[in-house]
């Protein structure tokens, strides 16, 4: 059987799976396409939560910016890791008390206001669609290479599976497709690391293998990618070469925007009660480990076995020919992701690192004219880890259907979260409270199609790297709808005033900063400011600045409250009781 139809059956297999749920799961009430009916088992929660959260960011792209960068991009690791456990324990419980549908819904009623409740619909959406870009980039990195076929194509296709199971089954089959999309992507992500760990070190387990002996040399494994970089001219890998300050702000940025993702947040909505909502948090934290513990291993055995592949001798030894080029290498090539050119025309692929003015001697006694390896998209370094290894076609077509699970369950949430703030926020909540359920479940539906029409159309241009993209998310969530719940929760004096002059200032100041830096990523021909360190404010990057927003929201919704009309009194009891901690009753607003 040939490695097209391997990876066909396997990607075909699991769409069939998650449509198969989605008709037995269907929704039929608003409350089972909102919260699945509320009656979602803690595991199984925990598990649609674990692959709701980790995206085409986590399986794909996050490997490769570990990979390429090193110790530096392990603040993906720790904001995420760090931003969940915040989320899990501050704020899931608390929110499934107050028992709304969606975070719209909590801070319109909290803050007894339609306004606020209009601007987190805001901030929800341009989060939201920010975000799915990068799912729907990670779909179609993935349907390039293995259904061969062109990203465009493979869009179409994601977003066709998408429309089936989500806009069917509303939160309640988008839960258990979640399930199942979480055991196909942890087995795929899995699978090839204990193959390239037991390969490279001899261990079978790939976060101890990270620490082991490199078999052939004898030198830890870290040791002997440092040692290999060096030799070409790139930065170390264990070393920290950033700025300190964005690798703080960054990291805080990942965790409360984390924290205030709404697309997870209301999954805690669709367990019986808040000690499940509790239950469900820790058992996610435990399936997101499984994968989390194992990426630095895939990033840092990658990035060595890369290296190894053309340099098959040793880095001062000849590189391997074009012609002899491996398979891997071909295959990627015709996706348009991977590409190389014979910049001295010996007939041999150099690979190393050109802007190193130390080393640029050294190149050129080889006779060296600059890095041949002129296109590698870091989104395909996890997709492409099997082909590297020698991997069997089975692992290849495995980790092909994990890819599309990790971005697809995250889509399903995106857009149902999209969904539900337009249909239960706008038009039930706000323009017409008296439609009936069966009108509301059919605008919901519409709500999705409509926004998976969007993302579709976005994700034919994204604005960068699929990690990177969501980056930019996770600043917009930071800044916007972290400081409205926090303190909607945990502060009964914040008033809706307020709250809405925070999120402006936070949305609006982060959208300003990033757009003026990144502008050119999403309007190419606009003259934005180059996107470089000198021309940052204060050296903050626009990646990093979510923290900064959510600190300016904080401190505008603080002098607002100040001195304004204070919140009222039974508003104020009606946050003390969210915060009462046994028991698993709605708090009511009476």
């Amino acid at each position: 059987m040939d490695q097209f139809t391997t990876n066909l059956i396997f990607v075909v297999g699991s769409f069939l799976l998650y449509i198969g749920i989605a008709i037995w799961a269907r929704a039929g009430s608003t409350s089972e396409f909102y919260a699945a009916g509320r009656g979602v088992n803690p595991i199984v929660n925990g598990a649609a939560t674990a692959a709701d959260w980790m995206s085409a960011a986590s399986f794909i792209s996050m490997a490769g910016l570990i990979a390429f960068v090193g110790y530096g991009n392990s603040t993906y690791l720790m904001g995420w890791t760090g931003g969940y456990v915040l989320l899990a324990l501050l704020l899931a419980p608390y929110l499934r008390k107050f028992g709304r549908f969606t975070v719209p819904d909590f801070i319109g009623d909290r803050f007894y206001s339609r306004t606020a409740r209009l601007v987190a619909v805001a901030s929800l959406l341009i989060m939201s669609i920010t975000y799915v870009i990068g799912q729907m980039t990670g779909a179609g990195v993935a349907f390039s290479r293995f259904l061969e076929v062109d990203a465009t194509t493979g869009l179409m296709i994601a977003s066709g599976v998408v429309f089936v199971y989500a806009v069917l089954g509303g939160m309640k089959g988008i839960t258990y497709t979640q399930l199942a999309q979480y055991v196909v992507l942890i087995i795929a992500y899995t699978i090839p690391a204990v193959f390239i760990s037991m390969q490279l070190t001899g261990n079978a387990i790939p976060q101890l293998g990270l620490f082991s002996t490199h078999t052939e040399s004898g030198l830890p494994l870290l040791a002997k990618l440092d040692q290999v970089l060096q030799e070409l001219g790139f930065q170390d890998y264990t070393g920290h070469h950033g700025s300190t300050l964005n690798m703080v702000l960054f990291t805080m940025s990942l965790m409360i925007g984390t924290a205030g993702l709404p697309h997870v947040i209301i999954r805690f909505f669709t367990v019986p009660k808040v000690s499940d909502a509790r239950k469900s948090a820790g058992w996610a934290l435990v399936f997101i480990a499984l994968l989390y513990t194992v990426a630095p291993a895939v990033g840092a055995m990658a990035r060595l076995n890369i290296i190894t592949t053309i340099y098959p001798e040793g880095t001062e030894a000849t590189s391997i020919s074009y012609e002899a080029r491996p398979d891997w290498m071909h295959n990627w090539e015709q996706t348009g992701l991977l590409k190389f050119e014979d910049l001295n025309g010996d007939g041999r692929i150099q690979y190393y690192n050109a802007a190193n003015e130390e080393f640029a001697a050294v190149a050129e006694s080889r006779g060296w004219a600059g890095n041949e390896m002129v296109t590698f998209n870091q989104d395909i370094l996890v997709l492409a880890n099997p082909e590297i290894a020698q991997l069997p076609g089975w692992v290849i077509g495995l980790i092909a259907a994990g890819g599309l699970a990790a971005a697809l369950s995250t889509a399903a949430g995106l857009l149902l979260a999209i969904s539900s703030a337009i249909s239960h926020d706008l038009i039930k909540s706000t323009f017409k409270p008296n439609i009936s359920e069966k009108g509301e479940l059919l605008a919901a539906r519409i709500s999705m199609a409509g926004a998976i029409v969007v993302a579709t159309w976005l994700g034919l241009n994204p604005p960068g790297f699929a990690a990177q993209t969501v980056a930019l998310a996770f600043g917009l969530a930071a800044s916007s709808l972290f400081p409205a719940i926090m303190m909607g929760i945990f502060y009964k004096r914040m008033n809706s005033t307020g709250a809405i002059v925070g999120m402006l200032v936070g949305l609006v100041s982060t959208c300003l900063y990033i757009f003026t830096y990144l502008g050119w990523f999403f309007i190419p021909e606009t003259n934005m400011l180059p996107n470089t360190p000198d021309n940052w404010l204060f050296g903050i990057s626009p990646l990093s600045f979510g923290a900064v927003g959510a600190l300016l929201n904080f401190i505008a919704a603080y002098i607002t409250m100040r001195v304004t009309k204070p919140t009222p009194e039974r508003i104020q009891h009606l946050v003390e009781s969210i915060r009462v901690p046994r028991g698993a009753g709605v708090a009511v607003d009476h």
